[in-house]
């Protein structure tokens, strides 16, 4: 493993999902499980997300439609998340939103709506 890539990795992972969500998620890991944090910081996080070629407004976007396309939502609830953290704007998020249902299909569509309103429903509860 590569300490300095997974370190940033990890950096970058907690600027996107929030330190509680990191720390949840590592907090949580046992020995099983570890290791792939590890993995998800270093690959995902850090080989992925840190290289510079795109933003993270940019990235955020890419996740949610390849999210929305695999169908799943749970991770795309996550990365939501992360996309308004990154700064795109309830216009971007909405124009995104429409071009997956177009690209993907109206059920698809659908759910990622359902999904976004909650996000952003938990996040407005979060800061009252």
């Amino acid at each position: 493993m590569d300490s300095e890539l997974q370190k940033a990795g990890e950096a970058v992972r907690r600027k996107v999902l929030g330190d509680d969500y990191v720390d949840r998620a590592i907090g949580n890991a046992d020995d099983f499980s570890r290791p792939f944090q590890d993995i998800l910081n270093e690959y995902c996080w850090g080989t992925c997300w840190t290289d510079g070629a795109l933003d993270l407004k940019q990235r955020s976007l890419l996740n949610l439609g390849m999210l929305a396309a695999l169908g799943r939502m749970h991770e795309f609830g996550v990365h939501f998340h992360g996309a308004m953290r990154n700064g795109l704007t309830d216009d971007e998020l909405r124009a995104a939103l429409i071009q997956i249902a177009v690209y993907c299909g109206i059920p698809v569509g659908v759910e990622a709506f359902r999904v976004a309103r909650a996000v952003r429903d938990e996040t407005k509860a979060d800061t009252r």
